[in-house]
C-alpha cells in the first residue's frame, strides 16, 4: 500500500478492467466484498486521499491461484507488500502464507538490487531465506527448462519505470517466452507506472532491437507492466508468436494519472522521484560522452563532461552504490544541475541538443549505444543535422499514433 496524491473532491471508486488479450489471457478481478475491504480512504485537511495497493497487496486474487502449487518468483527489492500496516516483502509474506516457494529469479541488479547496471550477476543463495537464486541477465537473461524444473506456476513482481530501455521489461518477455515453452502459467503481480502518463519518443525499429529495447514502442509507453505482458502476448511478440498462459493481478485504486511514489529504489541510480521522471530523457546521455552523474548523489538528475563549457555548475564523479568505476572518474564534469525542475510532461530533449551543441569534438559526442537507447538512427542523424526539436517531434508522430491505437487494447487502468 502506496500512499498517493491528493485527489481533487470525488473520486472514482472502482474502474472497469479491460484489455484481455484472447483465451491466454486474463485480469483478475478481487470480489467486490474484497475490493471494498482492501480499499482504505481515509480523509487529510479536508481532502480525500485513496491508498493504492499493488498487486502484489491484492493478495486475496492471487493467493488462491497458487495455493497447492509449487513456485517460482521473478522479483528483487522492489517487491515491497504492506500487510496488517507492516511493510515487508513479497518473498517473506508468500513463505508466512506457507506458499511452497522453491525458486528466486532475479533481473538486472540481483534480488537485492545493489549490483552495478551491466554487472555480471551469480547465482546463488539468499541469505535470509535459504531459497536458490537464479540471475536473469548476463548470458542467462531467459530462465532454462532445466531452471524452472519442478515449478508449476511463476509469479512476477518488479517494479518498472516506464521507459522501452529499463530492462525488467526486457526480463518479463523472456519469462513469458520460457513459460511459454515450458507450459507453466505466469501470474503478473501489477504496480503503478511512474511515468504511466506520458506516451512519446520515437518508436524502436525491427533492425535496432537489443536487451534495452526489444519491442516496435516509443521511450515512453506510458503502460505498467501487467498492461505491457499483455501486449506482447497479444502482439504475439514470443519467439514464434507463442503465447503464454498469463495472469495479471491487477493494482486496486489506481489510475495512470496519479502521482507515484515508489517505495524503494527501482535500481541503485535512481534514488528518488525527481530521478525516475527524469531517467527517460536522460537515459540519452548514456550513448554519448556526456555523464548523468553516476558516481554522486544526484544520478539522473544531473548531467556534465569535461568537454562542455565551463558553467557554475559541476561535479566530480566517485565510486559509489551502482558506479563501482563511474565515467570520469575524479574528474570535474561541467553541465546542468536539474534537480529542481518541474517533472517532465514529455520526453525531453534540449538538454541533449544542447549538450551536442556546445560540445567541443562533435565527432566524438555520440557512441553506438546511443542508436541501441532510440531505437533509430534516424535521431542522431537528425541532431547532428540542426534540426529544430519541432520537427524531430513530427517525425515521431505517425509512429506514435499508431502505437497509441494498439495499445488501447491492452489498458487495465483509466
Amino acid at each position: 500500500m502506496v500512499s498517493f496524491s491528493l485527489l481533487k473532491n470525488t473520486f472514482l471508486f472502482s474502474f472497469i478492467l479491460i484489455g484481455s488479450c484472447g483465451n491466454s489471457v486474463s485480469v483478475q478481478k478481487a470480489k467486490p466484498e474484497a475490493h471494498k475491504e482492501q480499499a482504505e480512504i481515509t480523509y487529510r485537511e479536508n481532502q480525500l486521499v485513496t491508498e493504492i495497493k499493488t498487486g502484489a497487496e491484492n493478495y486475496s486474487a492471487y493467493l488462491p491461484l497458487i495455493k497447492g502449487k509449487n513456485v517460482g518468483i521473478v522479483t528483487n527489492q522492489t517487491g515491497t507488500i504492506i500487510n496488517n500496516g507492516e511493510t515487508g516483502h513479497v518473498v517473506d509474506f508468500l513463505l508466512e502464507k506457507k506458499v511452497a516457494l522453491k525458486k528466486i529469479y532475479a533481473p538486472e541488479h540481483g534480488f537485492r538490487g545493489t549490483a552495478d547496471a551491466g554487472e555480471h550477476i551469480k547465482d546463488g543463495k539468499d541469505t535470509q531465506t535459504g531459497l536458490p537464486i537464479i540471475s536473469l541477465y548476463g548470458n542467462n537473461k531467459k530462465p532454462k527448462t532445466e531452471q524452472l524444473a519442478g515449478i508449476d506456476i511463476m509469479l512476477f513482481d518488479l517494479q518498472d519505470v516506464g521507459a522501452r530501455f529499463y530492462t525488467y521489461i526486457s526480463t518479463l518477455h523472456y519469462v513469458m517466452e520460457a513459460c511459454a515453452e515450458n507450459n507453466i502459467q505466469l501470474i503478473v503481480l501489477d504496480r503503478p507506472n511512474p511515468n504511466g502518463s506520458i506516451v512519446d519518443g520515437p518508436v524502436l525499429e525491427k533492425e535496432y532491437t537489443s536487451f534495452v529495447g526489444m519491442h516496435p514502442i516509443p521511450v515512453l509507453h506510458g503502460m505498467t507492466i501487467g498492461e505491457y505482458g499483455q501486449m506482447i502476448n497479444g502482439e504475439k511478440w514470443l519467439n514464434n508468436g507463442t503465447q503464454c498462459k498469463l495472469t495479471v493481478i491487477p493494482c486496486l485504486n489506481y489510475n495512470r494519472d496519479m502521482e507515484y511514489h515508489l517505495p524503494v529504489k527501482p535500481s541503485p541510480n535512481l534514488p528518488n522521484d525527481q530521478s525516475i521522471s527524469l531517467y527517460p530523457s536522460l537515459c540519452f546521455f548514456e550513448g554519448t560522452n556526456v555523464s548523468v552523474g553516476r558516481g554522486t548523489n544526484r544520478q539522473f538528475q544531473v548531467y556534465g563532461s569535461p568537454f562542455l563549457p565551463k558553467t557554475s555548475f559541476s561535479f566530480t564523479p566517485a565510486p559509489n552504490e551502482g558506479a563501482k568505476d563511474p565515467m570520469y572518474n575524479g574528474k570535474v564534469c561541467f553541465g546542468e544541475d536539474l534537480t529542481n525542475v518541474e517533472k517532465p510532461k514529455q520526453l525531453e530533449l534540449k538538454w541533449l541538443i544542447e549538450s551536442y551543441s556546445k560540445t567541443e569534438d562533435k565527432s566524438k559526442f555520440f557512441i553506438s549505444f546511443f542508436t541501441k537507447l532510440a531505437g533509430t538512427k534516424k535521431l542522431q542523424e537528425q541532431i547532428e543535422n540542426g534540426i529544430s526539436e519541432t520537427e524531430i517531434r513530427k517525425s515521431w508522430e505517425k509512429g506514435l499514433n499508431s502505437f497509441k491505437q494498439t495499445r488501447k487494447k491492452y489498458l487495465i487502468y483509466k
